[in-house]
């Protein structure tokens, strides 16, 4: 898969996207925030004791997987731009991106509203026209995972119109990044841990 870039436990654990060939630049120019995000997410797992009970700001998903990315020196970031016309400067501020690294921009969207995920694009596409990342990675959840909420009594909250990988695909498809090559991961079943 994608050339052997993909290690076989990545493929059979994620629903795995990616346009403008991503995967190749993150391996080639970036092979060390690469190994990062393989990874950690070769280490995840979706316990049942994060889906059983309610999140707060931040879910125990996007938790774990912010700080194993922030262990190997990835970090929230916000960047300061600006436009500059005839001299008059007006800031243009950028969205945070949860976690950054030698020009590699990674959001985790586990459970939130899918307005998210527009946000996330429109990042992705000035931070690249502006030269500050090369390659957006975004990291989901599948669609197949909804019937195991379901089956454990949690299917309302993780609702169609939250973050999952069939309210993604369109908006990329669709041109949300623009020309920045962006990599996908969503989070299937087979991750799920039962006893944990």
């Amino acid at each position: 898969m994608y050339g052997g870039l993909i290690p076989p436990q990545i493929a059979a654990n994620y629903e795995i996207h990616e346009w403008r060939n991503a995967i190749p630049i993150l391996a080639s120019v970036h092979p060390s925030e690469w190994q990062d995000i393989l990874d950690v997410l070769a280490g995840f797992k979706l316990r049942h004791s994060t889906i059983s009970v309610g999140g707060g700001n931040k879910s125990d998903v996007s938790g774990f997987l912010d700080g194993e990315f922030y262990k190997r020196g990835w970090s929230e970031k916000k960047f300061a731009t600006a436009i500059v016309l005839d001299g008059v400067e007006t800031p243009s501020p950028t969205h945070k991106v949860d976690c950054y690294k030698s020009k590699v921009a990674l959001e985790i969207e586990w459970n939130n509203k899918d307005p998210f995920f527009d946000r996330d694009l429109n990042n992705f596409r000035l931070l690249f026209d502006l030269r500050a990342i090369d390659v957006g990675v975004i990291v989901t959840r599948c669609d197949e995972l909804q019937t195991l909420f379901a089956s454990l009594g949690r299917g309302a909250s993780y609702g169609m119109s939250t973050t999952h990988m069939s309210k993604l695909l369109p908006k990329v498809e669709g041109g949300g990044a623009a020309g920045c090559p962006v990599v996908v991961f969503g989070i299937t079943r087979n991750l799920y841990d039962p006893n944990s």
